[in-house]
């Protein structure tokens, strides 16, 4: 048996890099699951394995998969009852968004951090075509700043075009595996290909019909830098939706409202109605964003909604 680095996801085979530094393509034997959950890759990149070559072949087929120290899940896009890894043992994301072309979907960082908050992942959001963004956008760039520093993740300005903050992010990576994600459009790829310039990464112009983002990334990728620094580059993500999260998961994942929850008069409150609600006071006295409330309300609502048909269905 060989252990091995899943470094490239192409659907039914995975390109797992041997400790010998030979890279060999590989297929799974039988159905992984995950704490029971069904899975459309029950391996990823950055999953360590133990692989065993095929008889006189060149290929390998992956017997197990050793225990993660963290990983990044969401439903799966094209089966709802199915989850999707973005990655596995990364030690922090980035998180590309943009304010222009496409417009800044502010609900979607939140729901990035509802995958990262259950393993204390750290994010790194950074704010890419800065060479585009005019006064007001620069004032809401600082206004989420703000907000987002507040609860712990550092915010920061970027543009491939014009190279500002990429040395920057160089720093941020540097000695680490870090998992590169953003909606479709966001300029992901060009910022990857600024840091790994013989790499070359395709990238797609926006449609100037919808302003919304091609897809340029099929397929999770590791590409191993010098000084142990490693970037994961996803799919670019649409939408993110949870069908495997409860209520409470998406209340102890909003890190600032399970800090101030404490002091709620109850244990199971959902800071919606409830009475003498911690969260709500905080909300009241300006000291958490009514942002990240509202954006809170609409995933509890999703979560509710999607579990009581869930239950219900056959009836």
């Amino acid at each position: 048996m060989l252990n091995g680095l899943i470094i490239r996801s192409t659907g039914s085979w995975y390109e797992v890099l041997l400790d010998s530094g030979e890279i060999i393509a590989c297929r799974i034997i039988g159905k992984f699951k995950l704490d029971g959950k069904k899975l459309t890759n029950p391996v990823a990149v950055g999953d360590n394995v133990l692989v065993r070559m095929e008889e006189g072949q060149e290929t390998g087929m992956i017997k197990e998969i050793k225990d993660r120290k963290n990983y990044v899940i969401r439903q799966s896009p094209r089966k709802k009852h199915f989850l999707h890894i973005l990655a596995a043992n990364i030690d922090q994301a980035i998180l590309i968004v943009t304010i222009r072309r496409p417009m800044l979907k502010q609900g979607f960082i939140d729901r990035f951090l509802l995958m990262t908050e259950p393993y204390d992942i750290p994010v790194h959001i950074f704010f890419n075509k800065s060479d585009l963004y005019t006064e007001d956008d620069l004032a809401l760039y600082h206004e989420l700043r703000d907000i987002y520093e507040k609860i712990g993740h550092s915010t920061h300005l970027v543009s491939a075009m014009d190279q500002e903050g990429i040395a920057n992010m160089r720093v941020v990576i540097e000695g680490k595996t870090t998992l590169f994600s953003g909606q479709s459009g966001v300029g992901k790829s060009s910022l990857i290909n600024c840091l790994l310039p013989d790499q070359e990464l395709k990238t797609k112009v926006l449609s100037e019909y919808t302003g919304k983002g091609q897809h340029t990334t099929t397929f999770a990728e590791m590409f191993l830098m010098k000084n142990n620094t490693h970037i994961i580059d996803s799919p670019g993500i649409k939408t993110l939706a949870f069908n495997h999260l409860e209520e409470k998961d998406v209340a102890h994942n909003f890190k600032e409202f399970f800090k101030a929850s404490v002091d709620c008069k109850y244990d199971n409150c959902m800071h919606k109605e409830e009475p003498k609600c911690a969260v709500k006071e905080q909300l009241e006295a300006g000291e958490i964003s009514i942002l990240r409330y509202q954006n809170y309300l609409q995933l509890l609502e999703e979560v509710t909604d999607q579990n009581y048909w869930e239950r219900n269905k056959d009836y």
